[in-house]
Parts: structure tokens; sequence; C-alpha cells
């Protein structure tokens, strides 16, 4: 993998904008250039487009869409920016935050009218940290449902897509201008593409141990969760070019990873007053502030693991998204009838959890917060039958990246612009600040999306320039 001269390059013929990745991001990059009338190709390493994307719950957040409005939501991109940056503690770009969510409606109803992606609004609860309903998905709440519905559009609009296309290198001049690239065939042959545009819509790093260790040692050891293609190639290449990098250090943690059954358990029966205790039965943070920042803790407990801890309630809520109904399927999930033999099932101490559950309930019908600073007021107590699933701490995909401007166009350290080169996903800088914590429920497909959009449409309006 490397920078190439132009004059070793053999290009068989040349196109306007070429696209490396064929997850949320390169679909979407390719729907918008296709519909502003530039000819392209998505290069996909992969069998099928499915990338990261596919292992998420496919939810996209969009302020001021339309369906928020038949809902009668009130939503504005400015409060979405609040929502972002304070999740963040205000340590991320807030320009930048604001030109995303000012594009987010418009990339909700563009997918959902014009690509004819079944996105409807998720109005069973709301995500810790915004503060209204603007989360949209899919029927089943499935990223593999989305990209199957993306991979539709694609078909049906056209655009051109080769995969178990391997890109293996970039073909550039001194100023970091883009003429090509080469990409190698599963039977090892090679073939050098000329482009006028190229948008790096690859995911990140987190399957690149080398690079966790560098940038993110605290969980360096948490489990991979994610595309094994996540080697952080474009990230990469853009440094060789000279593009600034951002947020390296920032990622998005995953605190309910069914221990031995690799599927996530998602956090809304936590957000409903569920918890998380660990193997002496005490918890042992605030849950409620995050899956992502909660990954490092768990994997502070005995084992890395603890128990998610809930009730028949907030289980029927967790129905409506099929990685749970993958994780009943599978026997993750523990019921018991009472608390005597859930404690009995997980071989978790009964005194203890009797303790907890007690602290918890005494704070239902109260303004004060636990030890922790979580409140449970306005949540019903847990009451049998009881379910419990052994997690631990995992990684899914890494947020930090090349800098980018609100339309998605690669920067360099002074500021400037790339000549042709445009980044989203995982390559590019996120919206989630430095760390962990900063990581808002659907910023990854948030910028998956909408820099996929704004990258596609960009690429094909500076083709004259």
């Amino acid at each position: 993998m490397s920078i190439l001269n132009t004059s070793e390059a053999d290009f068989s013929f040349e196109l306007d904008v070429v696209i490396v990745g064929a997850g949320a991001c390169g679909l979407s990059a390719g729907l918008a250039a296709q519909a502003a009338g530039g000819g392209g190709l998505i290069l996909e390493r992969d069998p099928r487009a499915l990338g990261t994307s596919a292992m998420s719950t496919g939810l996209i957040p969009g302020a001021g869409t339309s369906a928020q409005k038949a809902a009668n939501i009130v939503d504005s991109p400015e409060t979405f920016a609040r929502d972002i940056c304070a999740k963040s503690k205000f340590r991320t770009d807030q320009e930048l935050v604001l030109a995303l969510a000012k594009a987010s409606a418009t990339t909700i109803d563009w997918l959902t009218n014009d690509c004819e992606v079944p996105l409807s609004l998720v109005d069973s609860f709301v995500y810790p940290g915004h503060s209204v309903m603007r989360m949209h998905g899919t029927p089943n709440r499935s990223g593999a449902e989305l990209m199957g519905s993306l991979s539709n559009a694609i078909e049906r609009q056209g655009v051109s897509v080769l995969t178990n296309a391997r890109v293996t290198n970039l073909f550039a001049d001194a100023d970091g201008r883009i003429y090509g690239v080469r990409f190698e065939r599963p039977d090892g042959s090679s073939e050098d593409l000329g482009c006028r545009a190229l948008i790096l819509a690859y995911c990140g790093f987190a399957g690149n141990q080398k690079m966790l260790n560098q940038y993110i040692p605290e969980i360096k050891d948490g489990e991979f969760f994610g595309h094994p293609g996540n080697k952080g190639d474009g990230i990469l290449w853009g440094k060789a070019l000279g593009a600034a990098l951002a947020d390296m250090t920032a990622y998005q943690g995953h605190a309910g990873l069914a221990k031995g059954f690799g599927i996530p358990i998602l956090w809304p029966c936590i957000v409903e007053g569920g918890v998380q205790i660990n193997e002496n039965g005490q918890r042992f943070s605030n849950e409620a502030r995050g899956y992502s920042e909660q990954a490092v803790d768990v994997l502070q407990q005995v084992g890395s693991v603890a128990w998610t801890f809930y009730d028949e309630q907030r289980h029927n809520l967790m129905l409506e998204f099929d990685d749970y109904k993958e994780a009943v399927a599978a026997g993750a999930i523990r019921r018991g009838d009472s608390l005597d033999e859930i404690c009995r099932q997980a071989s978790l101490p009964i005194d203890e959890v009797i303790r907890t559950l007690s602290e918890i309930t005494s704070l239902v019908d109260s303004d004060k917060t636990d030890q922790f600073g979580r409140s449970f007021k306005d949540k019903k107590p847990l009451s049998p039958p009881y379910y419990a699933v052994k997690v631990t701490g995992a990684i899914f995909h890494t947020q930090g990246g090349l800098k980018v401007d609100k339309n998605a166009r690669v920067l360099r350290e002074d500021g400037t612009v790339l000549p042709n080169l445009y980044a989203g996903g995982g390559a590019a800088r996120g919206i989630s600040g430095p760390d962990a914590s900063g990581y808002l429920a659907g910023n990854g497909l948030l910028t998956a999306t909408t820099y996929g959009r704004l990258a596609g449409l960009a690429a094909v309006a500076d083709l004259d320039d």
C-alpha cells in the first residue's frame, strides 16, 4: 500500500469519480454522484457491499425531517448540534457539527424519497443525549437491512459497483492531486484505473492493532466487533498525501457485547431503567451515560465482564431490534421468574443483587441520584420475571481520521483543500470529540450517509475546477 507516481500507471480508462468502499458512506456517495450527473465506480474489496454499517442497528439521526414533522416533533439543526456538542463536552468542531446537522434532514428525506430506503422514525424511546426523537431506521432496525436497501437503490439507479476489488495504491503528483488507483483481484491480477476525483469511503482503524496501540491504548484489549477490513488504509493514504488528522483517540465502544456470542445487546434496556452489575452483584458506574464510554468500565471488572440486568418490560422493548432477537434465539439471554432463579442462572450473589435493586427502587420517586450520578426518577422499578445477559466491552469503530470541510473535502495541515480528494465514514474525522465519551448514538451513520452524499455532490461539482 503506497502512493505511486503517475509515470508508473497504466490506466485502462478514466472515470469522473472513483469511490473506495461500499459501506453506507460509499453507497450514499455513489447515489449522490450519479444523481448529480457524474460517471463513477465504487470499488469494494469484499464479495458484497456490507462493511461496518451492516453490523450496526442502521439508525440515522436527522433534525427537521418529514417523518418528525408528521409526528409533530419539533426539532431543529441547532438543537441537534447542541446535543452532539454537549455529549462531547464541546470538544468537537462545532461549525462542522452544525453543518452536518443542517444537512441531516435532507439526507434522511433523500434516502427515503429518492433512494426508496424504507426509513421511519423510532418513536418508542429517546436515545441518551438526544433531546427529542430523531432516530430513523428500517423496519427491523437492522444495519444489514439498511445496506440491503441501499444496494437495491444502487442497482435501480444504475450505479456501477465492482466487488472483490482491493485497492492497493493511489496515483498522485507532488501536490497531492489524485490521478487514479490500482486495484487487485482475488486471482492476483491488478488493474490501473484513472479518475478525476477520489472519495475515500473506508471505515476506520479498529481492526489495526498497531494503530490501536498507538492512538487508543485504553481499548486495545477490548473485543473487536467491527468489520475485519477496518485497517485504516484510507487514513494512512490521506496522511501520506499531506492531509491533516484529527481526534485519533476517539472511538465508539460498546459495553453490551454478549460474551461468547458476539451479538450486541443494545442500550434501550439500560435507558429505560435496566442496569449493569458485576460478578459481585454490584453496579460500578452510571450506565446511562452511554454505551460507548461504558465499554472501558466493563473491561475493568473481574474477567472483563458484567451482566446487563433488566425485566420483561424492557425485554419486550428490545424485541424491536433484530440483534436482540438473534441473541434470544442463540440462547444468550437468561430468564428467571424470581430473583432467586435469575441469580442462580447467572451465578450472582442474591443478597447483593437484592441490595442493588432496592437502592434503584428507592430512587424511582426521588429527585436524588445514585452514587454514580444516575437518576431513576419516573422509571418503573424492575420486577419479575427478570432477564440477564453476560457482556463484555468492545470496540466497534474508530472516530478519528482525515480532517474534512463541510463538503467532505480533505484538508491539509494548513487548512487548504487537497485538489480532488474527499472522505467520509471512518476515513474522515468524526464529530465525537477526542475520546469515547463524546459518541452520541447515531454519530457514525450520520457522518457516513451525510458525508457520503455531500462528497458525491462535491466531487461532481468540482470536476471542472
